[in-house]
Parts: C-alpha cells; structure tokens; sequence
C-alpha cells in the first residue's frame, strides 16, 4: 500500500511542480480559452483515473481492495471501486463550485489583479491538499473505529443541505475575516501589492513598486516606515490566508459528503485531490459567468440532501435498490446537477448582478 500512496503523490506533485514551474512559471492573465483547455485536461485526468481504480481493484494491485469497504463492509471489486470513486469525484466537484463564489469575492475584496490570481490559487490548492489530506486520515480512522459517526456525517450534511437551501444572505466580507485581523495587528502588512511576491524585505524594495505593469505607482508608507531589513506581508498574503480557511469551511461539508460513498482511504483521498487540482482553471473558466447559474447552488444544497439522507438511511435503501444503489446514486447526482445547470439557461436571472 505504501508504493501506491507515493506513486499518487508523485504524480500529484509532479504535476503541480509542470504546472507552475513551466506552463506558468511567468504571471500572466488566464484567459477563457487556457482556463477551458485546462479545465478539460484535470477532468480528463480524473475520469481517466477511474480505469486505473477499476484494474487496481480487481487485481488488488499492492494491496488495494483487500480489506472491507468501512462505509458498507463490502470489499471492493474494480467495478464497485470505480463507482464510488466516480461518484465521489463527481460530488466533490460539484461542491467545488460553490468555492468559486467565494474565491471570486475574496479576490474583489482585496483587488487581487488578475495577473496574479493564478499564484494565489496555485498555493492555495496545495495548502488544501495538505490540510484535506489530515482530515481525510482522521475521518477515516473515525469511520473505520466507530461505524456510528456516519450518522451524526449524514445529519449534518442534511442541516447544511437546508441552510444552502433557504439562505438568502449574501457573504461577509473578507477583509472583515478573524484571522485578516489578527494578521493586520501584529504583523505589518504593505498598503498595496509588491509584484508576485507574498512577503517583501523593507528597504530592499521600492516603496512605490506598482503591482502590475504599467499601473500607476504609489508610495507605500509601510514599506518607508519599516525598519531595513524586516519582513513585511502583502496583500496577497492575506488573500492567500482567506482563500486557505474558506478551503478548510469547505471541507468540512464536502469531506463527509465523501464518507457518506466510501470509507475507503484511497478512494476518498483521490477523489478529492482530482476535484481540488481542477479547481484553478475552473475559477478563471466559470468566474465570470457564475452569476448566471443562479439555480446550480439550489442544486448543490439537493446534492447534500441526498448524500445525507443516503448516509442516514443507507441500510435500508440497499434493501430497497439493490446491490446497485451506488450507481443509481451517481446518476441522482448527475441528474440533479444538469437540472441546475439547465435551469440556470432556460431561466436567466432577470439582475445580473448577484444580491
């Protein structure tokens, strides 16, 4: 099992390190068509490694498949695998849409430039796969030790399944964040940005360094009163740090939803690394149209629904469907969030400003 974990996690960041380091080593503005090319790779990617979850399992390759699935005590064959592999997949990025909200706001909170979002996300994604990847492990030995948390899992998915449901309120703003002011009283923090860069050495840059190209540049009374030599944030630290915790708020609504499908570590762990690795080149492909979608999050808090009620009552809708439910439930999934979708186009909000 260990050479499987390290071969993922290679691959994982072997891509991240092509992806910066390469295709993305300068910073420039992502446009739709990059944005639509990479989204259509990543879910390329985590279709296609729904095949390798089928022959691992059926082989049990290093392991895989060997002991009983802790959700539903069944051990899992390739074909149950990549079910329930897909179907977490497809429930984790669904769910990571309703992020995209949220990242949009916080970067027009902090007037993020559009050159540098890309960075931000970039570290933010890995930040999220390191923090995701400590929760799944303690879900898991949870879920693996005592059986009956799946249920307390499926009623809190469905209390956020309503919240999403009949909220009306729009967000908070970032800026106004805890720990944004925290940060802000005891470390300096720059007035504008300084470049790419998430920390800057006072007396080594210059007070006025415009944060894109050609942009009007402003002294930086921060940056002059420091002393020489001190490390001063930026404003897209602080972003960074709000994009971080709203990731970690996120998990912990889509990492049950996951446990409601598997119990399976591995499933579980690259279900949800194949939905976050996408998540980048969805923002820049979908944030500016997401206000047009306005019934995809009502279908969202449906999904949540579902899964919880799954989780609540998974006994007796196994009598009830059969040995199949999993793929009947993928197909739910996919049929609630196409409903949304179509929805959304069949009936464009009439403001296309979001309230």
């Amino acid at each position: 099992m260990f050479w499987i974990w390290a071969g993922f996690l290679l691959f994982v960041f072997g891509m991240l390190a092509l992806d910066l380091g390469v295709f993305h080593r300068k910073s420039h503005v992502i446009g739709l068509r990059e944005a639509l090319r990479w989204s259509a790779l990543w879910i390329g990617l985590g279709l296609a490694f729904s095949v390798f979850v089928y022959f691992a399992y059926e082989g049990h390759w290093l392991g895989l498949g060997l002991a009983p699935d802790p959700v539903d005590r069944v051990v899992n064959g390739g074909h149950q695998a990549a079910v329930k592999y897909l179907t977490g997949y497809v429930v984790e990025k669904s769910l990571s849409v309703d992020n995209i909200f949220v990242i949009a706001m916080i970067f027009a909170s902090f007037g993020v430039p559009a050159l540098y979002q890309h960075r931000v996300l970039f570290w933010g994604v890995l930040g999220a796969l390191v923090l995701r990847g400590l929760m799944i492990g303690i879900g898991a030995a949870l879920v693996a030790r005592f059986h009956w948390i799946l249920l307390v899992f499926g009623a809190f998915l469905v209390l956020t399944g309503l919240k999403m449901l009949l909220s009306r309120g729009g967000q908070r703003d970032p800026g106004d964040h805890p720990l944004v002011r925290l940060t802000r009283r005891f470390l300096p923090v720059t007035r504008g940005y300084h470049g790419q860069h998430f920390l800057v050495r006072a007396g080594s840059v210059a007070s006025h360094e415009s944060a894109v190209p050609g942009a009007v540049e402003v002294p930086d009374p921060v940056v002059d009163a420091a002393p020489a030599g001190r490390w001063l944030l930026t404003p897209l630290a602080l972003a960074l740090v709000v994009v971080e915790t709203s990731d970690v708020v996120f998990a912990v609504d889509s990492i049950p939803a996951i446990f409601a499908i598997t119990g399976d570590p591995f499933l579980v762990f690259t279900s949800n690394v194949f939905a976050i690795l996408g998540l980048r080149s969805l923002y820049f492909a979908l944030a500016g149209m997401i206000d047009k979608f306005r019934f995809l999050k009502p279908a969202l808090a449906v999904v949540l629904l579902v899964v919880g009620f799954k989780m609540l009552l998974a006994d007796w809708i196994k009598v009830v469907l059969g040995e199949h439910f999993n793929l009947m439930l993928l197909g739910a999934i996919l049929l609630i969030l196409t409903l949304g979708v179509v929805a959304s186009l069949l009936f464009p909000p009439r403001n296309p400003e979001r309230s």
